[in-house]
């Protein structure tokens, strides 16, 4: 397909309506979480504040997932960027209703962290840390997060989008330009908030991988996200010739690699700390390997990272939509699982257990999520029409 035939059929490349009804979807699956989650806050007012952090986490990982690879796209300028550019968009200009989605978690800080209690004032420890873990200054940071993470997704965006009124060739080089100091902001900001959002749960432990634990997980959530859209966006018109075998080998790849890197940082943090084994490190594995959620460890190990990695290594299932598709499914479930591992335990002084709405919460958030994901993804066509590389990324008969 050449760059005129592209352009002239531009309107062509118009979402579906399977995205409708998955602006549908996401609408029903929120009004079902908002009132259970309503009646979990009624009932159990402990348990809906952390089912809703492992929610917003989660789905805000994803949206800042979406962000860091449309960057990392943008400067190496593959083929399985082109083609997958506006689900990335979309995704990461969900950010700023994730802000408004965090005001649950601003009211019921006293439930969830132990420095913003009272009480902190009287632990030594807490005392020290005070001058930056207080609710004031956790929450400015929280804006100024958000801030600057808006303000990368839609500088890119709205380039894009001025991409799609012509062939401005420079438009090219600004997106690049954003994204090279973007991918050190966005590093450098998601450590001081996976110290925020989770390692400050127990504030009387710390660690210097924990920021690049996150940012490995919301690299593989968006991967594996990515790869279950394109399956999705595939079976119908227009994109239904567009993604090819190749493409999902490449983002197969890549989701490969991010099993691995976030494997790597979870056993170093583990093996570290069980090479020092000191009280005040190992107070975060303790709860971690015992009872029942040693079991979901177990679990973790073997579906998170184990089966993944066996299942692609083979390039024919790379290859094949539906089956690396399957993979990143669980790999999209599995996020969830991890993160209730990483949140619940925290509490183990206070009847920690797992919880109905460890579900309900997170269909809430998921379900506005994916309401305005598929909102801003109709928005626009799914391919930047005016992008060089188009034209071959989408070419037939390109092999690896």
């Amino acid at each position: 397909m050449t760059t005129d035939s592209i352009r002239r059929n531009s309107p062509a490349f118009a979402a579906p309506a399977a995205v409708g009804r998955l602006q549908t979807l996401g609408l029903i699956a929120g009004g079902i979480g908002l009132v259970l989650s309503v009646l979990g806050f009624v009932l159990s007012r402990d348990y809906f504040f952390r089912g809703y952090l492992v929610g917003w986490v989660y789905w805000t990982g994803l949206s800042l997932g979406c962000l860091a690879i449309a960057m990392v796209g943008h400067l190496s300028g593959g083929d399985w960027a082109v083609v997958i550019r506006r689900v990335l968009e979309a995704g990461s200009r969900v950010l700023p209703w994730m802000l408004l989605l965090f005001i649950p978690i601003a009211l019921g800080m006293p439930n969830l962290y132990e420095w913003a209690r009272p009480e902190a004032s009287a632990d030594p420890i807490l005392k020290l840390k005070q001058a930056y873990l207080n609710r004031d200054f956790f929450l400015v940071r929280q804006i100024v997060y958000f801030a600057i993470w808006s303000a990368l997704a839609f500088s890119l965006s709205r380039l894009s989008r001025r991409q799609d009124n012509g062939g401005d060739a420079s438009l090219l080089g600004r997106m690049r330009v954003i994204s090279a100091p973007g991918l050190i902001i966005y590093c450098l900001t998601v450590t001081f908030a996976s110290v925020d959002w989770l390692m400050s749960l127990q504030p009387h432990w710390f660690s210097t991988i924990y920021g690049f634990y996150l940012i490995a997980s919301q690299g593989l959530l968006a991967f594996a996200f990515l790869i279950v859209m394109a399956l999705f966006l595939s079976r119908s018109e227009p994109m239904a010739g567009i993604y090819q075998p190749r493409h999902f080998h490449d983002w197969g790849k890549l989701m490969f690699a991010f099993v691995m890197i976030w494997a790597y940082f979870s056993y170093s943090q583990w093996l570290i700390t069980w090479a020092g084994n000191l009280p005040e490190e190992i107070s975060f594995f303790l709860p971690r390997v015992r009872g029942g959620f040693g079991w979901v460890a177990i679990l973790i190990v073997l579906f998170h990272f184990t089966v993944p990695f066996a299942l692609l290594l083979s390039r024919d299932l790379k290859r094949n939509a539906r089956t690396v598709g399957l993979v990143a499914l669980g790999l999209m479930f599995m996020r969830w699982v991890e993160l209730f591992w990483q949140v619940e335990p925290a509490f183990h002084e206070r009847h920690a257990a797992f919880d109905w709405l460890y579900l309900a919460a997170p269909l809430f958030i998921g379900g506005v999520w994916l309401f305005c994901f598929a909102s801003t993804l109709k928005s626009r066509p799914l391919l930047p029409i005016y992008d060089p590389f188009l034209p071959e990324a989408i070419a037939h008969g390109k092999h690896h």
